[in-house]
């Protein structure tokens, strides 16, 4: 017999806010970031900013983030947990680093254009298509010139596929390996192991125990659950089906056609347009007009 769950899930939207979006439990963030960035740039303090962001023109897309944060130098970081595969969600990505680009901009003749850093970093419960083969599991992303060296280092990307971390809690060394592990993981274990008796990990070990929730956290958390399986399940189905795959990942890749067909699938499981779009990147009038 199946034990219930333990621990959230931290893939989850709750999940996810919970553990590193809530003012209590902010180390936990900082240290997680911490690990993927270079020396210079640890952080020290951190603080939470407004996650929905305008465009500079009132008739462009917003952007709305799962964690938006700035340290004590004004660098910026955006955090996301990315469920499925998404068309185009490379470019999304690099769109949704425009915004804290943008709001960098000081009215007026006298600013001369300096930028504070901006980080994306993107935790992914699936696989880049094209990095299949390639066992790495994180990937940072920094604008580099024709001889490899770094032409501008203040947009980096990082994004870690879940998916490929195949390490048990005995073979974990690194911090980082740790971190990963509880992402891909925490919501399968009944026991802390060994290698994670951490203080750090103590507090999000006790931060993520599900019994210790209120009535309303947990039916907002079942919610969020119920939310994350529908449109993981659904969306990896579509995906790997063999028609709609080679729509989107064949000769007509890219093309509406497969967008459309995978907003089908979600609209007949009854998920909302919000979830639709989150999964399709088609708009709101496109999935009101199928």
């Amino acid at each position: 017999m199946e034990l219930p769950e333990k621990y959230i899930n931290p893939l989850t939207d709750f999940g996810f806010k919970k553990l590193f979006g809530e003012e209590v439990n902010k180390d936990l963030l900082v240290d997680f970031l911490n690990e993927l960035l270079p020396e210079p740039h640890k952080i020290k303090e951190l603080t939470y900013q407004q996650n929905e962001h305008l465009a500079l023109l009132e008739q462009d897309r917003k952007a709305i983030f799962d964690l938006y944060c700035e340290n004590e130098k004004g660098e910026k970081f955006i955090v996301e947990i990315q469920k499925a595969k998404q068309n185009y969600f490379k470019d999304r990505s690099v769109f949704y680093a425009t915004f804290p680009i943008q709001q960098q901009a000081v009215k007026g003749s006298n600013w001369d254009f300096k930028l504070a850093a901006v980080y994306t970093i993107g935790i992914l419960d699936f696989v880049f298509e094209e990095d299949r083969d390639d066992k790495s599991y994180i990937h940072k992303v920094l604008l580099k010139n024709q001889n490899n060296k770094v032409f501008y280092d203040k947009l980096t990307f990082i994004y870690i596929e879940l998916p490929k971390f195949d390490k048990s809690a005995e073979q974990l060394q690194s911090k980082i390996e740790k971190w990963i592990y509880v992402l891909k993981y925490l919501a399968k274990l009944q026991d802390r192991p060994v290698a994670l008796q951490e203080k750090i990990f103590t507090k999000l070990f006790a931060a993520a125990e599900i019994a210790k929730y209120s009535r309303e956290e947990r039916e907002i958390y079942e919610n969020s659950l119920k939310y994350y399986r529908d449109i993981k399940n659904v969306v990896d189905t579509a995906y790997e089906d063999g028609e709609i795959k080679g729509k989107i990942e064949g000769k007509i890749e890219g093309k509406i056609e497969g967008k459309i067909e995978i907003a089908k699938n979600l609209k007949r499981m009854g998920l909302n347009v919000e979830q639709i779009i989150e999964a399709t990147g088609l708009s709101k009038e496109e999935i009101e007009h199928l």
